[in-house]
């Protein structure tokens, strides 16, 4: 006999038990083990395969709450049936692979190197994924957050970027200080667009909650149940990569992203990240995770691309 727990994250649990937990009644009566709530938590116990079952059916369970905010017996029971019908799902998901819920669907890892990067967040305070462009570093990292932030595991996100020109001129770009850095900042405000409402993501700006920023408004600041993302770290002197480092406060967390392979700075032998990744790999509770081509979840030609660039032979 088997257990398994089910820790519910980013989704209000009652919404999955359901009213004095009717949900959870009605897995227990289609399915022969026994099925608990505790806190957040589900807990299973019995044979394998039924749990593995029924872990899959919670699994959409949330995702279907995540689309329409709430689950009914109905919809429950189609799933319920799907599984049982052994109808294959649109998704090999489980509550616990899934890093975050959001309308249109999950976000979990797709590759070896994504999976080790989401774990060694959970894991560790200070995170460094890097690796080519395409990877997931920068998405998986703000989904992350988000997750840590609807979990109440943090009060607050703090994303930020340096702002270096890829072979412009900042100076010679139209507008104020503020219109000037925004485009630097652009790929930050993608991801949050892509895994918030946009009342939600309003809100949580104005209130502070979640703050965008260029990496030199980070200076004299101390960052206290927060999670902090350094994006574009392969940009940062190595005085910026230990301003940003020493930002954090208690209860923080920090991911840090970057392609060394793509430095921006003049002197590009004195790049922040390739300092700390050379200086800063004994140290308990900073891990570095490094991905590839193989990793790249963009257009398929971007792997290619990047094969390319790295001299390697694409096939033709």
């Amino acid at each position: 006999m088997a257990t398994k727990e089910i820790e519910i994250k980013g989704i209000d649990p009652f919404l999955v038990f359901g009213v004095n937990d009717a949900l959870l009644k009605i897995l227990s009566d289609k399915f022969p083990i026994k099925i608990f709530a505790r806190g957040n938590r589900i807990i299973l116990t019995g044979d394998d395969l039924q749990i593995e079952q029924v872990n899959r059916v919670i699994a959409e369970m949330l995702l279907t709450i995540s689309r329409k905010d709430y689950i009914d017996e109905n919809d429950l029971n189609t799933l319920i049936n799907v599984e049982l019908g052994g109808q294959k799902q649109h998704q090999e998901i489980t509550p616990d692979t899934v890093i975050l819920y959001k309308k249109n669907g999950a976000i979990k890892p797709r590759s070896i190197n994504q999976e080790r990067y989401y774990r060694s967040t959970l894991h560790n305070d200070i995170v460094f994924g890097i690796g080519p462009a395409g990877t997931g570093k920068t998405y998986l990292a703000v989904a992350i957050a988000i997750a840590a932030l609807r979990n109440h595991d943090v009060k607050r996100i703090i994303l930020t970027r340096p702002a270096v020109e890829a072979g412009e001129s900042l100076g010679f770009l139209p507008g104020d200080l503020k219109e000037k850095i925004e485009p630097y900042l652009a790929p930050l405000y993608d991801a949050l667009h892509n895994m918030l409402p946009a009342e939600k993501f309003k809100n949580f700006t104005d209130q502070h909650t979640i703050e965008i920023l260029p990496l030199a408004y980070m200076r004299g600041r101390t960052l206290n149940s927060a999670y902090v993302i350094l994006d574009e770290a392969q940009n940062t002197t190595s005085m910026q990569m230990k301003m940003f480092l020493t930002r954090l406060g208690a209860n923080s967390k920090a991911i840090i992203t970057g392609d060394i392979t793509q430095i921006d700075i003049p002197d590009k032998k004195r790049s922040g990240l390739i300092e700390a990744k050379n200086i800063l790999n004994h140290i308990d509770g900073i891990d570095f995770i490094y991905f590839d081509h193989s990793d790249v979840v963009r257009h398929r030609l971007v792997k290619e691309i990047i094969k390319a660039y790295n001299g390697e032979n694409t096939g033709k």
